[in-house]
């Protein structure tokens, strides 16, 4: 994933600068966009649907007053008959001839569904939609009872058992049965029918004169396939509104969670009696108490609804009341002005690009003659300049430009003239490096020489020595007068002289007295150092220095220790044929006494059966060489009272370490002790 975005990005920032600017701003200007989009539609969303959800719930309130208007209603009737004089003296009498004519007339006004007449024990005197059924005990009616007790008008919206029904009239019975339509999302229930009824109802006492209850008269309405209520909210509240000729409001009375009064239709378009509440709503309204304001599924569409539980006179939920609007309507209102909001911002976003056309040309086009001149100052033209007039950023940086191809031009100038004195310097260099090389070829000469002068010195001494005695010898015991007493006197001189040429050479090989002297141990690895590293055999090698630039002075003969620092460097060199590292360091020991000097090399190293022999005159491991310069290092280091150590692994490399003594420079003597004495 991060090299794909890696290989992204990279392709990006080749692209030529216009179209980076322009993908930029698209980028910017998208996500800005969608941004936007989204928290707009949210708060659009919100913001429509709280509007829809407050107009709701103001309808919820409109069809409370329509129903309880209508239970008022009901109210006055049954109160303003109770009053009547007529019907106190036929309850009386029990005179049902004039109970019949009095209260049939009523029922029939005012379209109630029942309306009777109780003793002042509860017991039926009389039922208007049924004057033949009476005689049964009405005591145990919630608002008949109350009326008995408390002598008071009683409204309520009451559930009606089936057998109760019957008694008023097999009609109601029928209109109350309702079996069960399956709906999507409802809460599953044992039953598959309702068969007890839900009725507005309204009682009140009838009185005597002296105040005395003498019965109940009490009227209803059946609310089961009864649409008075609801087609009177919906015309009221949403006046037939039509929306894709679906009808944009809808208003439900439910018994329990049971459409019994409404006008949402079905798919078939008829009144969807029977069908039930989803879940939500169930649980909220009916089970919860609450009243519940959202969106809901009613029968086969999404609306937004409200509804309210209808409580019985017990204060028991028996029933909700529900509106509700389609929500179509607000979902393509929220899509078009969401696509309106779209097209417009697609507008600006096009506008905008053509503007920033426009001012990226005015960027672009300045900074594509700076580059024309760019590659013409590339091809050697330095009196090429940028002609820009404006004074933005762009023309100061045409300025700076055009200054810097001056500053260009004047010191190419300089460089030039620089450029022949270099040349000069280099030839004198160069003169002074060929005398230096002379030097070494000389000092490799010399010590060729000395190598080959101890070799034959410590070949032919004690031969030339034994051949001397022996001449000698025989001299003595000879007479002078003898004929080869001359010989061999001749042999004797000519042997002495060559002694004396081996003992000259034996000068030129022995190491002499050290003449010591203060000397900075650091000039000295410095100036040997600079003497070598420019060999032919030292390119290849890294010459790193580890330097202790507060070391005390040495008493010391320098010319020696460099003949000895010379030959370990060598021996290094010759150790990694093949390039490598030498590090040489220096440090004062931690009592202070002594001076270490290491030379390491990664070089093949020293075999571990070799290590005890390395000092020894004429032991060498190399093709050539008379094995001298190591047994001569080490009698020079012994002449300074020091000691020269090694440590060396096959393959790792090699150490030899130094050990000088200090010497204080007030001390007179040249005494020194060996530090491992």
């Amino acid at each position: 994933m991060r090299l794909l975005f890696r290989k992204t990005l990279k392709k990006f920032l080749d692209l030529p600068l216009r179209v980076k600017f322009i993908l930029s701003f698209l980028v910017v200007i998208s996500f800005g966009g969608v941004v936007s989009l989204f928290f707009g539609t949210r708060l659009e969303h919100r913001t429509i649907f709280s509007l829809a959800q407050a107009k709701v719930k103001h309808d919820l309130a409109s069809a409370w007053m329509v129903y309880n208007e209508k239970l008022n209603d009901i109210r006055d009737i049954v109160r303003l008959n109770a009053t009547r004089d007529s019907i106190q003296k036929a309850l009386l009498a029990r005179d049902r001839e004039v109970l019949s004519r009095q209260l049939g007339r009523v029922q029939r006004e005012f379209s109630l569904d029942v309306l009777s007449i109780t003793d002042e024990a509860g017991t039926v005197v009389f039922r208007a939609s049924r004057p033949e059924s009476f005689g049964d005990d009405l005591s145990w009616d919630p608002l008949v009872s109350r009326v008995i007790k408390k002598s008071e008008v009683i409204t309520a919206t009451e559930v009606v058992p089936r057998e109760e029904l019957i008694k008023e009239g097999q009609d109601l019975a029928e209109r109350a049965y309702l079996e069960f339509v399956p709906t999507p999302k409802a809460v599953p229930r044992p039953e598959d029918r309702e068969e007890d009824g839900m009725m507005l109802k309204a009682a009140s006492p009838v009185l005597d004169d002296d105040g005395r209850v003498l019965g109940v008269l009490y009227g209803g309405i059946l609310l089961n396939r009864n649409y008075d209520i609801v087609d009177r909210v919906k015309d009221i509240v949403y006046k037939g509104e039509k929306y894709k000729e679906k009808e944009i409001g809808t208003v439900t009375i439910f018994q329990n969670d049971l459409r019994i009064s409404t006008n949402v239709t079905d798919e078939a378009g008829r009144r969807a009696i029977g069908t039930r509440v989803s879940r939500e709503v169930y649980e909220a309204v009916l089970v919860q108490g609450q009243p519940w304001i959202g969106r809901a599924f009613v029968v086969n569409h999404w609306y937004i609804t409200a509804y309210e539980p209808i409580r019985n006179s017990a204060g028991d939920i028996i029933g909700m009341l529900y509106v509700g609007m389609l929500e179509k309507p607000y979902i393509d209102l929220r899509n078009n002005v969401m696509l309106t909001f779209t097209g417009i911002a697609g507008l600006c976003v096009v506008i905008l690009l053509v503007i920033l056309s426009v001012i990226t040309s005015s960027i672009i086009n300045p900074l594509q003659r700076m580059v024309l001149a760019t590659r013409k100052i590339a091809q050697g033209d330095l009196n090429h300049k940028v002609g820009i007039d404006v004074k933005d950023e762009i023309g100061k940086l045409a300025q700076s430009f055009n200054q810097m191809t001056e500053n260009l031009k004047a010191a190419n100038e300089n460089l030039v003239q620089w450029g022949k004195t270099l040349e000069r310097r280099v030839e004198e260099r160069t003169k002074e490096l060929r005398e230096m090389q002379d030097y070494l070829i000389q000092s490799e000469k010399l010590a060729s020489l000395g190598k080959m002068a101890a070799g034959v010195a410590h070949e032919i001494n004690n031969p030339l020595t034994s051949i001397l005695i022996n001449t000698h010898l025989m001299l003595e015991k000879l007479d002078k007068k003898e004929d080869f007493y001359e010989n061999l006197s001749l042999i004797a001189e000519e042997t002495s002289r060559c002694t004396q040429i081996v003992k000259g050479l034996l000068e030129f090989a022995r190491q002499s007295p050290p003449q010591k002297a203060f000397t900075d141990i650091n000039s000295l690895i410095e100036r040997t150092t600079q003497l070598l590293e420019n060999q032919a055999s030292f390119q290849n090698i890294r010459i790193v220095k580890d330097l202790d630039r507060s070391l005390p002075p040495l008493k010391l003969d320098r010319s020696k220790i460099q003949q000895v620092f010379w030959n370990l460097m060598l021996n290094a060199c010759e150790a990694m044929p093949r390039g490598g590292q030498l590090l040489i360091s220096d440090k004062l020991s931690a009592d202070g006494k002594y001076v270490e000097i290491r030379f390491i090399d990664n070089g093949v190293g020293i075999p571990k059966e070799h290590l005890h022999r390395l000092f020894d005159p004429f032991f060498t491991t190399k093709s050539s060489g008379a094995g001298l310069g190591l047994a001569v290092s080490y009698g020079i280091i012994e002449q300074h009272q020091g000691k020269i150590e090694v440590k060396s692994e096959p393959g790792q490399g090699t150490v030899f370490t130094l050990i000088f003594p200090v010497e204080d420079k007030s001390d007179p003597s040249d005494k020194g002790g060996n530090p491992h004495a």
